[in-house]
């Protein structure tokens, strides 16, 4: 393949196209060098937490003696005046039980909570995220591209829209630094996709919405894989039950309500702890065996056709995808910025 190049027309365009020649050199060493200062203050944290709690555990220590002496001679001093008062012994009879029962129920409910605690571990279950507010937005967002860098990318989702197309999208980031990316959507010309537009309560979501937001991210995903990235789309027809995304040892799942959108239900996140009996094995043989059906066809990227195979892999038959809307990759496909380009590049 050649590539052709423009020359600079001027000092000043030859000085831009420099600066961001080296820029977009630096950003990988930049990523590095920023992880590891971030690395290396979280150490320093972790030390300065551990000098801070030996220093106050010497002196708990040391003040032990001092403290009931000091607590003898307090008592002893109040000690006739409380007998002699009715109302001071019923007052510290009350308060006596009061600390008892507030007691027993925080030492119940430690137990019940690290019951729940083990019982989450068992099942593999990491974090659950409520989806509203900005806090916990960026935290989700972080973790994300934390967990997706340099891993493939398995996502069961509904248009891929909101996903992968938008800016603030929670995945948007995450397709451009995986290293493969594996996703099923839902075909916008199906029955499903009907029956889910008419069962949201927002009026703005209808079945052509939805076939343009579906065709938005496969403009996005055609231009992935012009720049080299390996990506595969597969479009079921059935209706969707839940967001299911694989982010190398984590598995996000969020649940499709009825009537509700998935942005306001809250997201479970699921890590593979070796063990039998957790759900990350469950979850990823489900979408292996849903990704490996023959009933659902895959998007051909290049030619925009449905590509039917049968279980051995041996392709059946193609179907013309019915766009219905335009294409333009300027509409379709927001800007990525220039460090996000350089990581692609890694």
């Amino acid at each position: 393949m050649t590539v052709f190049v423009a020359a600079p027309s001027n000092q000043h365009d030859f000085e831009s196209a420099k600066g961001r020649e080296e820029l977009l050199m630096r950003g990988p060493m930049t990523t590095w060098r920023f992880t590891n200062f971030r690395d290396l203050l979280n150490e320093a944290g972790g030390v300065f937490y551990h000098v801070v709690v030996v220093t106050l555990s010497a002196g708990i220590a040391l003040s032990l003696p001092h403290a009931a002496s000091f607590a003898a001679q307090t008592f002893a001093i109040h000690r006739s005046a409380i007998e002699s008062n009715k109302v001071a012994v019923v007052g510290v009879e009350v308060a006596v039980a009061v600390l008892l029962i507030a007691g027993i129920n925080g030492l119940r409910r430690m137990a019940r909570n690290r019951r729940l605690a083990e019982m989450a571990t068992h099942a593999g279950l990491k974090h659950v995220f409520p989806t509203n507010g900005t806090l916990i937005r960026t935290q989700i967002d972080q973790l994300k591209t934390r967990q997706g860098r340099g891993k493939n990318l398995m996502v069961i989702g509904s248009t891929g829209y909101h996903t992968f197309v938008e800016p603030e999208g929670d995945l948007h980031t995450v397709i451009w630094k995986s290293l493969e990316a594996k996703i099923m959507l839902l075909n916008p010309y199906s029955e499903a996709a009907r029956i889910r537009a008419s069962a949201l309560l927002d009026s703005a979501v209808t079945p052509e919405a939805l076939g343009e937001q579906v065709e938005k991210s496969i403009e996005l995903f055609k231009r992935l894989k012009a720049g080299q990235k390996s990506v595969r789309l597969k479009l079921y027809s059935d209706p969707p039950h839940v967001k299911l995304t694989i982010l190398g040892e984590s598995i996000w799942l969020q649940h499709y309500h009825t009537g509700l959108d998935v942005h306001m239900m809250p997201e479970y996140v699921f890590e593979q702890n070796h063990n039998d009996y957790g759900l990350y094995t469950l979850f990823y043989q489900y979408f292996t065996r849903r990704w490996e059906s023959a009933e659902i066809p895959e998007y051909d990227l290049d030619t925009d056709e449905l590509v039917y195979r049968a279980s051995n892999g041996k392709e059946m038959r193609r179907e013309k995808f019915p766009k219905r809307f335009g294409n333009s990759p300027l509409t379709f496909c927001p800007a990525i910025p220039l460090e996000d380009r350089a990581l692609q590049d890694r």
